[in-house]
């Protein structure tokens, strides 16, 4: 399996409190992305969120760093890693706003992006931004056939029952000639659309043995990624043998990418802690 990660300073994940992360900032996050793209991690993430209801904040976190600001600083600052955007909700953008910036974002980093999108669950949020709330699962479906139309191509032509453009030129579009494209979501659904629209699925606030459920009854084609995260922080430091027993359970619920979110009490114990997991993996592969 390869490593990806949930950054750490972006967002405080499931409402977690934040500790020596309340008052860093990019540079931490830059320090983390480039010793994760040292180490060979395939990936990090960043959410979006524009606003969250102060009554949500408790469970679903409070800070979300924008992805295309964050991503184009860490995008000068590493050469490998793949940028994620973990997730972004389809209703609040045009299909060709997301690829005009995120095609250009594939530019500025060497063809890296991946685009994590997902439904969105939050109607304070789409009230807020006038997008449409009760039809988004079908205007989602939509969006997902108008960007992989669109993505690849400076003259898109897309024509469908929520978005339809043709004879304008968007330049650049994405660098990469088939950028993936993860679905994420906590239901069967978003599973389902993972499999029919995308190159992947990327769950969330599931657990692990329920995915692996929702998988086994479904037929995953070859290259297909599935990125899971344990049920549970990981402390391949602290732990190494809880670490190998959840690294072994996500390969058996059929991960092919793990989404490795840490206990950390400082920077330097957050970056102790990429090292320890890459160690570790190697020792399960050998």
């Amino acid at each position: 399996m390869k490593l990806g990660i949930t950054t750490p300073v972006v967002t405080n994940v499931a409402g977690a409190p934040l500790t020596w992360e309340a008052d860093a900032g990019i540079a931490e996050i830059a320090r983390v992305a480039q010793e994760a793209d040292r180490l060979g991690y395939h990936h990090l993430t960043c959410s979006e969120h524009i606003g969250v209801p102060s009554a949500e904040a408790g469970r679903r976190g409070s800070r979300y760093w924008d992805p295309l600001a964050t991503f184009g600083y860490v995008a000068a600052r590493t050469e490998r890693i793949r940028l994620v955007t973990m997730t972004l909700v389809l209703g609040y953008h045009h299909p060709l706003a997301i690829v005009k910036r995120y095609g250009t974002l594939d530019h500025v980093s060497n063809g890296r992006v991946i685009l994590g999108v997902g439904v969105g669950t939050l109607r304070e949020e789409f009230d807020l931004l006038g997008a449409p709330f009760e039809d988004r699962g079908p205007r989602a479906d939509d969006a997902l056939r108008a960007l992989r139309a669109a993505l690849a191509s400076n003259e898109p032509s897309y024509h469908g029952e929520y978005y339809s453009f043709e004879g304008l030129t968007v330049d650049p579009c994405a660098l990469q000639p088939h950028m993936p494209i993860w679905v994420g979501g906590r239901t069967r659904r978003s599973l389902r659309r993972a499999l029919t629209l995308a190159d992947g699925w990327c769950p969330f606030g599931i657990p692990v043995q329920t995915a692996a459920e929702w998988l086994r009854a479904r037929e995953i084609p070859p290259g297909f990624e599935v990125v899971l995260a344990a049920d549970r922080a990981l402390d391949p430091v602290g732990d190494p043998d809880a670490t190998a027993a959840a690294l072994r359970e996500l390969a058996a619920a059929g991960a092919t990418i793990v989404s490795a979110r840490f206990r950390h009490r400082s920077l330097t114990h957050y970056l102790e802690q990429l090292q320890a997991l890459t160690e570790l993996r190697a020792q399960l592969e050998g």
